[in-house]
């Protein structure tokens, strides 16, 4: 049915998933070599996961190893690391993800769109099938429903959100202070607009591709710089939120020793919140700096997360009922060829059985055509009483205690496809 393997937050420290998180110009390629090596692949891959849905049933090692190559690490990393959920258990996995159950903050709103992200890499990549396109729709109904039918999203719910609420713990007086945006993705863009709600005026973007930084301070209110300039904005900034997400950091050590030294001592605060860092965590340890990255949040998220524990169980309820029903939809799914086979088989038996007949009785005209209309009406009828209980049955019970087994070895329907694949 479903085979899923990644990692996220939960077993993997950010220095670990800023070195595993494939950049996303990489995703067309994974999920192509995916579906040549295994079939149909979505991944998901965000600030705190990165997880790669197959149509069908993989062992783990196989998978991880692949994952394991794709990432650039070694085995022992991917042990450690990597974990596998199949069949069903992969099912109510990716329905806990997009409810916000497994999110870095419980009921946090932006996995359902990253959710949605990953399956429309998948098709524009033409790597998807009718499996996952069931699994990944059902996914997004579920996680709707979770937000539409409890209270999980109730108060600050996403990194963004928990990021500002820093800002503004930092800076009382948050609309005099300048915030610094670095990379003008997604990721940046959604925690600008938080901080903007928290009353900041004063917004500078700043991101390699110039036109990118003007178009999100246009839609924050705010300023663009160009890259080059970064070093000087840095230095009169209160507040750097980090969201570039390179292979290397963007800000290093050197940078931020530039800038406090003419900032009179002036506190700075730093939120990174790419994946890779945008800001080489050695500023940690820098006099006038508090510096957050996503292992940071995860601690405050937790205290947001623990607000919402009633209605844990709510959802819960929600991804169980789906999961069953993704589960009897897959069953009725695996009966399909069989119930086919057996039909096919049993009409070719009664087929060939009435063309006997009919040579025996050696009728002509009329006579012979009134006679075989009976024979095939008889015997199809006849046939379709036999076959109905066992087809409920199957319809009922889908492959419980064997019963797909039992069928096909009552009936030699897999003897049958062998001989007229001869």
């Amino acid at each position: 049915m479903i085979t899923a393997a990644g990692f996220s937050h939960h077993t993997t420290p950010v220095h670990v998933r800023e070195r595993l998180t494939p950049p996303p110009d990489d995703v067309p390629g994974i999920l192509r070599r995916a579906r040549g090596e295994f079939g149909a692949a979505t991944l998901i891959s965000t600030c705190t996961r990165v997880e790669l849905y197959l149509s069908g049933e993989y062992d783990a090692r196989p998978v991880i190893g692949f994952l394991a190559r794709e990432f650039g690490t070694d085995g022992d990393a991917a042990e450690r690391y990597l974990q596998s959920w199949h069949g069903i258990d992969a099912v109510e996995h990716l329905y806990r993800v997009s409810s916000g159950l497994d999110s870095m903050v419980v009921g946090e709103t932006e996995i359902l769109g990253q959710v949605r992200a990953g399956f429309s890499e998948a098709v524009r990549a033409g790597t998807h099938d009718a499996m996952l396109s069931r699994l990944f729709h059902t996914a997004v109904r579920t996680g709707r429903r979770a937000r539409n039918e409890t209270g999980i999203v109730d108060g600050a719910l996403s990194v963004s959100s928990i990021a500002a609420q820093q800002v503004r713990a930092l800076l009382p007086d948050i609309t005099t202070a300048r915030v610094l945006v670095v990379g003008a993705g997604e990721a940046g863009q959604l925690a600008a607009q938080a901080i903007v709600a928290a009353g900041a005026r004063d917004v500078v973007v700043t991101n390699r591709t110039f036109a990118r930084a003007e178009s999100v301070a246009a839609a924050l209110g705010g300023t663009a710089v160009p890259f080059e300039a970064l070093s000087e904005t840095l230095s009169s900034a209160h507040v750097v939120v980090g969201a570039a997400g390179t292979a290397t950091p963007l800000i290093d050590r050197a940078h931020m020793e530039a800038a406090l030294a003419s900032r009179d001592g002036v506190p700075l605060l730093i939120i990174d919140i790419a994946m890779p860092r945008t800001v080489d965590p050695a500023a940690r340890a820098l006099p006038g700096v508090v510096y957050y990255d996503l292992d940071d949040l995860q601690t405050l998220a937790d205290h947001a997360s623990a607000a919402r524990a009633s209605e844990v169980a709510a959802v819960e309820a929600i991804v169980a009922e789906e999961t069953a029903r993704f589960a009897a939809w897959g069953a009725r799914l695996r009966i399909v060829p069989t119930i086919a086979a057996l039909t096919e088989r049993t009409e070719a038996l009664r087929s060939a059985e009435v063309t006997k007949v009919m040579r025996r009785l050696r009728l002509d005209g009329p006579e012979r055509e009134q006679v075989e209309e009976l024979m095939q009406a008889a015997t199809r009828g006849l046939v379709n009483q036999m076959l109905a209980g066992p087809i409920a049955t199957l319809s009922e019970r889908h492959d419980q205690d064997g019963y797909l087994d039992t069928v096909r070895e009552l009936f030699r329907l897999d003897e049958t496809r062998a001989a007229d694949a001869d």
